[in-house]
């Protein structure tokens, strides 16, 4: 038996590794609503899941707008019968570059990053719970990163969203724990992801030697599917004491207590 059989899974953004989670919950047998805010992207890969046996469906989902996750969520409800899991995986990455320091940052990048990292989670969440439960409990991962407990000098507002990312895991493993519901954090590292050979050449491979020197295990950087196991295993049965952590899927780049 698959190790996601019977379970209906949301994802919640697109892209590189939301791709991947999507493919693999599909391909272990869960019913896969696909939430992107592109969603011709989204479509293609629910079109391959299906192509490949599996079930799925694609939803324009935006971390911004509320009724477009609040659609999402009665999709669900109402294609498949329920909800199991939510993979929260969005970021508000267009706002990266102009990202700086506490001094520096323009406002509008500051809120704008707030707004999908932090606020998008939380409507994500407060949709998703509420049909969980009704199925008797279940998962709920997010997407985090490193970024939240390690220091660097600049990208202070992606940070700060992706620690109150780590407390709102926190606050709904401990809150709905009692009632059947997982929460956990995913943390990769740097990661190969499929927008990578569009990069020129020489700065792919800078960026990739720049990864692989500071982890332990140096032989490659983090692929796609790496993240996406672990979501296998916190989406699964085989998971249902794992609740209130982070899981780092960064090579040993860091290493936590």
């Amino acid at each position: 038996m698959k190790r996601l059989e019977g379970k209906v899974i949301l994802v919640a953004g697109g892209g590189g590794i939301g791709n991947a989670l999507s493919r693999h919950y599909g391909a272990e047998g869960a019913s896969v609503v696909i939430g992107d805010n592109h969603p011709d992207r989204g479509q293609a890969v629910a079109d391959g899941i299906v192509a490949a046996g599996g079930t799925a469906a694609s939803i324009r989902l935006d971390g911004r707008d509320e009724d477009s996750i609040a659609a999402a969520v009665a999709l669900a409800e109402q294609r498949y019968g329920g909800l199991d899991g939510l993979h929260v995986n969005f970021a508000a990455l267009s706002e990266a570059r102009d990202d700086s320091d506490v001094v520096n940052i323009p406002l509008d990048v500051f809120d704008r990053t707030m707004e999908v990292n932090a606020r998008g989670y939380l409507l994500c969440t407060r949709h998703a719970i509420p049909a969980i439960i009704a199925r008797g409990g279940g998962s709920v991962i997010y997407t985090g990163s490193a970024a939240a407990y390690v220091s660097e000098p600049v990208r202070v507002a992606y940070a700060m969203s992706k620690a109150a990312g780590h407390a709102l895991m926190r606050h709904v493993a401990a809150a709905y724990g009692p009632q059947g519901v997982r929460a956990n954090v995913i943390a990769p590292g740097m990661v190969r992801h499929e927008g990578w050979d569009r990069m020129p050449p020489d700065m792919a491979t800078g960026i990739e030697n720049a990864g692989k020197s500071v982890a332990a295990i140096k032989s490659r950087i983090a692929r796609p599917e790496d993240v996406s196991a672990m979501g296998v295993l916190l989406m699964s049965d085989a998971g249902s004491y794992i609740t209130g952590q982070v899981m780092g899927i960064d090579g040993g780049t860091t290493m936590r207590p």
